[in-house]
């Protein structure tokens, strides 16, 4: 990287100052920071004093900038000779900043150099009526239209020796140009034109408004049919709450608990009170297990009134 310098003595003015308008600018910006931070300003402060000044820095504008922010010059200078953003010697009406690196250089930046030096002469220097001065520089991030130059703050891409000079003459004589793209095409689509998403309906928003228009149908599908459900739901369990159903019956329930042998039941029927005789008929019989239980306790059991151990039976 070449040492930047401040421009000889002779050409740098005497002293600089904000316009009225710039200085309520660069208060705004220096506003942004909390106090003791207003040297975050700086980039932003030499960067409008570069543009009041005709596209480069003096010195006297550095240190203008310094003052305002508190800033010793030096810290200031550095900025200012660290970022090739600022231009430290006068430049012309139009700056003329040649892309250089690789892409640009396959597809014909030499070209252009040439041009630019059969035109203007060398780099830096600034024509006889002011208003061009050219300089080489690094990537300018417009790669996929090589090759590219920046003029002031415009890119013009896509460039022929014959498309720069034409460009140059346009500007010397203040016609009107066309900013980007210098060969026809636009932006940085296929120079034939477009090979896919062709289908002008991707553009003009019907097919936004088709998929949109399809999501609220089966919002509306899917609500239905959940209203729907809930309904049905609703109806059996309002059916089943209105259906009476006969009492469960125990497993477990004995003979003589299923029949209606209650005395007041039986007389309400009309029915004879049960006798003894068929209480004891109804009686159950009870299992061997319960019957193994029952000697085990020093208790036997009976059936009906009597032993139900055949070596009872005998005894008895």
């Amino acid at each position: 990287m070449a040492v930047r310098r401040l421009a000889p003595a002779e050409v740098q003015p005497s002293s600089f100052a904000f316009t009225a308008e710039n200085a309520v600018w660069a208060g705004e910006q220096i506003a942004k920071y909390p106090e003791g931070r207003q040297a975050s300003a700086v980039i932003s402060l030499l960067w409008k004093a570069q543009e009041q000044c005709g596209g480069w820095l003096p010195e006297a504008a550095i240190r203008n900038v310094a003052e305002l922010l508190g800033m010793a010059y030096i810290r200031v200078l550095e900025v200012a000779t660290f970022y090739t953003m600022f231009n430290l010697e006068p430049v012309g009406k139009y700056f003329v900043q040649l892309c250089g690196t690789t892409p640009c250089m396959v597809r014909g930046a030499g070209a252009l150099r040439d041009a630019l030096q059969a035109r203007f002469g060398d780099q830096h220097h600034v024509s006889a009526d002011g208003n061009f001065c050219w300089l080489e520089v690094e990537c300018l991030g417009a790669c996929a239209n090589a090759p590219m130059v920046q003029i002031n703050n415009d890119y013009y891409e896509d460039l022929t020796p014959e498309s720069l000079n034409t460009l140059l003459d346009d500007l010397a004589a203040g016609k009107p140009v066309k900013i980007g793209p210098q060969n026809g095409r636009t932006s940085s689509e296929p120079a034939g034109g477009l090979t896919s998403l062709t289908d002008p309906a991707l553009y003009d928003g019907s097919v936004i408004g088709t998929w949109k228009k399809r999501f609220e149908e089966e919002e509306a599908k899917a609500k239905a049919a959940a209203e729907e459900k809930a309904k049905a739901e609703a109806a059996a369990a309002a059916a089943e709450a209105a259906e009476v159903k006969e009492p469960a019956k125990s497993a477990g329930t004995r003979p003589e608990q299923q029949a209606a042998d209650t005395p007041a039941e039986r007389v309400a029927e009309g029915k004879a009170p049960v006798s003894a005789e068929d209480k004891t008929k109804a009686a159950p019989t009870n299992p061997p297990e319960e019957h193994e239980r029952a000697k085990d306790k020093g208790a036997v059991p009976t059936v009906g009134g009597k032993p139900s151990d055949p070596d009872d039976k005998a005894k008895g």
